[in-house]
């Protein structure tokens, strides 16, 4: 289990951003409706895609598409939804770069702030045929998450429905997080997609390599 800590963990720094977008898609919609709630209060835009989007419009929350942001529809049956220079611009921009911040306004790209998005789930799929597990090999997720893990600096990702919580009782007024809760969340997510590339391999490997090869570490989060 991952050790959260408020008091000691998020002492990394006073620096702090204000959320004021996010994009959610999530294959997993627990707490879905508590954290779109605190974020429609705080005035903060919300960015979706497909089932997503569906879901957080009929718990009556605004909300703005992804291909509102690209440009371009979604594609392949939803393979190809938010692989899009407008939609990585706005996650990975360096909030103190200028040349980054001309490029995205000469651009039209939209920052985005907050990452909310949960992985396929794959282990469903354990013993099923290949075409099934395939179908639920996620792409976009871990790209996105990867992402927002790297730009943490500026970017708050959470990749569980399990981090809701934490979020919302280390978020300010005013809508912002510190630095080291930030960190934490990018931590917790590269644990997890990591896994989750792992889970895939052991599933896969059958004879072709008969020792172990571990990709990830063994700690459980909840």
């Amino acid at each position: 289990m991952f050790n959260y800590c408020h008091q000691k963990v998020f002492r990394l720094s006073d620096t702090t951003t204000r959320i004021q977008s996010a994009l959610i898609s999530v294959s997993d919609k627990t707490h879905l409706d508590v954290l779109c709630q605190k974020l429609s209060e705080m005035k903060i835009e919300i960015i979706s895609t497909g089932g997503t989007a569906d879901f957080i419009r009929k718990l009556g929350f605004p909300v703005t598409l992804a291909e509102q942001v690209t440009g371009s529809a979604e594609i392949l049956d939803g393979r190809v939804k938010t692989l899009h220079p407008n939609i990585f611009g706005g996650i990975l921009a360096r909030r103190d770069q200028p040349s980054d911040l001309k490029q995205i306004k000469d651009l039209s790209i939209p920052l985005i702030d907050l990452v909310v998005v949960n992985l396929y789930p794959f282990h469903e799929t354990l013993g099923q045929t290949l075409e099934a597990q395939t179908a639920l090999i996620d792409i976009g997720g871990p790209s996105l998450i990867r992402a927002a893990s790297k730009n943490h600096r500026w970017v708050t990702v959470l990749s569980d429905p399990s981090d809701y919580s934490l979020f919302l009782k280390e978020m300010s007024p005013n809508g912002s997080v510190s630095l080291g809760f930030r960190k934490a969340m990018a931590t917790r997510s590269f644990l997890r997609t990591s896994q989750y590339d792992s889970m895939i391999f052991s599933e896969w490997q059958e004879s072709l390599f008969p020792t172990e090869l571990r990709l990830a570490p063994q700690n459980k989060l909840r």
